[in-house]
């Protein structure tokens, strides 16, 4: 059995795997995402910690519960949503909130870099594009905004470097996680001497890098205990919850992309060279040596779905609470044909990262007209943000090749309407895993590898000829429904370009 641990935007989420795949138990702690000025995403990173503390404790319980040996874990390896900052002082004390990957709040120093010779040579070496996402921004913000929190912190580290320093007492990042911070050479493997020049801050004031294979052993009794874990278990370090989905799903070889929406999405496939597009449209993290995961995320995904059910569906939370929570969304969206008879939405609620690295961008509904009720409204909100998704995969496309097979995961693959319109969309098949939870299976994974415990690996192909192995589902496209939204998306491509001045 082994345990992989994924520290998520919106949860902490413990799953306890066989050496298959097959889940064993699992259990998800929920934590706010804080918002004390406009623009700015936080959280609280030692609620973030004992949320993940307190996950794979309830794993361990539940575990133990159901079986009459009591079980043990061969390791924890842990998966990490990517861009957070913390600041902490020299005993390792939050200085600051973790800023999250939505905070927008160093966007016109973004805007500046970005346009420059110095940002076209940062991206090309770091693989992150200039946006207030990335660390590299934020580090520049604090340094100009907020002189006393720049002066007064030891070191400049992320939620997963935080949970590692609380359990062992070290500050280390792994490869795949640094690799995202826009202050790591990837193709060096070290931290930038231009990115650290542009921040100000030292190579002592970040974590060192290790590869995502890196083990550490639990030397606090105390923490073991409130895990309920055995003293001697293993920690494996892992990478960024994006590289191991597609690790998870297996999406590793050429033409096979990934899809995970959870709070945002992101399509991403595999590669064995950086990408060096002079665009900047999409990102090159890292997942293993020459081994490179090509992408780009939408900060639109499941949030969307939140927003419109909490804001035009009250009336059905009650009864949400006593059933599916996405099952009468599901249905007033599949009561309208495909394209929404024409209504359009632009899905930028929070701004939007690729293809357009536009944190002002906001959200617009188009072609409104007496016939168009709240179902249509909810059907063009589910288009827009697969329209976004699209977008990605054609940027995609042209710089590494055709896609020819997807595997969609996260939380709305639970979700077979969307799974289906995202085979539509894109006239692609898509598959669904028996899990969703790909990135913490990815972090199981390099578990094992780590720990070189072997396991039954198919390839894709082979897969795919074996009938439905480890699959739930196939999804085929419909080439009918694929010409309606083309139609659509042309539009919905042509008002952002429209607008982008006016947002």
């Amino acid at each position: 059995m082994i345990i992989g641990l994924d520290i998520g935007t919106s949860s902490a989420k413990a799953v306890a795997f066989d050496y298959e795949g097959n889940i064993l138990s699992q259990h998800s702690i929920p934590y706010p995402i804080l918002n004390p000025l406009e623009g700015w995403y936080e959280q609280d990173p030692e609620v973030v910690y004992g949320a993940c503390i307190e996950s794979i404790a309830h794993v361990m319980i539940g575990l133990k519960q159901s079986s009459a040996e009591i079980p043990k874990p061969v390791c924890i390896s842990v998966s990490s949503a990517m861009h957070g900052l913390i600041a902490v002082d020299s005993a390792g004390k939050p200085l600051s909130n973790c800023m999250i990957w939505a905070d927008r709040r160093s966007e016109d120093i973004a805007v500046a870099l970005q346009a420059t010779e110095a940002g076209r040579l940062l991206y090309q070496q770091t693989g992150t594009p200039i946006h207030p996402m990335s660390l590299l921004c934020k580090l520049m913000w604090i340094k100009s905004n907020d002189q006393k929190l720049f002066a007064q912190s030891h070191k400049f580290i992320g939620i997963k470097e935080f949970l590692f320093y609380r359990l062992f007492g070290v500050y280390v990042v792994d490869h795949s996680i640094a690799s995202a911070t826009g202050l790591f050479d990837i193709h060096q493997l070290t931290w930038s001497e231009q990115a650290l020049r542009l921040t100000g801050i030292s190579e002592e004031q970040l974590a060192s890098p290790v590869p995502v294979d890196y083990v550490l052993n639990m030397p606090n009794r105390e923490i073991v205990a409130l895990m309920h874990i055995p003293e001697d278990t293993p920690f494996v370090i892992g990478g960024s919850d994006g590289c191991l989905a597609n690790l998870g799903v297996g999406a590793i070889s050429p033409g096979v992309a990934s899809v995970t929406v959870g709070t945002s999405g992101a399509i991403r496939v595999a590669s064995s060279q950086a990408n060096q597009e002079k665009k900047q449209r999409l990102f090159t993290y890292l997942l293993r040596p020459n081994e490179y995961i090509i992408g780009g995320a939408v900060n639109n995904g499941g949030v969307l779905r939140n927003w419109f059910r909490d804001n035009f569906l009250q009336e059905f939370n009650q009864e949400e609470a006593d059933g599916d929570p996405s099952a009468l969304l599901n249905a007033l969206v599949d009561s309208v044909v495909p394209g929404a008879e024409g209504l359009i939405f632009l899905p930028y609620l929070t701004g939007e990262r690729a293809p357009h690295w536009n944190s002002n961008a906001k959200g617009v509904y188009f072609g409104i007209q007496l016939h168009h009720g709240r179902a249509h409204f909810a059907r063009a909100m589910m288009e827009g943000m697969l329209f976004a998704i699209y977008s990605v995969g054609i940027a995609l496309e042209e710089n590494t090749g055709p896609i020819h097979t997807i595997f969609a995961s996260g939380g709305l693959a639970r979700s077979s309407l969307w799974v289906q319109m995202l085979a539509d969309i894109f006239n692609k098949p898509v598959f669904t895993k028996n899990t969703v939870e790909s990135s913490a299976w990815g972090a199981a994974l390099i578990g094992l590898e780590a720990l070189g415990i072997q396991r039954g690996n198919p390839t894709i192909k082979n897969k795919q000829a074996e009938g439905t192995q480890d699959t739930e589902r196939y999804y085929k496209p419909s080439a009918e429904n694929h010409a309606v939204y083309m139609k659509n998306f042309r539009k919905f491509e042509h008002l952002y370009h429209i607008l982008e001045g006016e947002f």
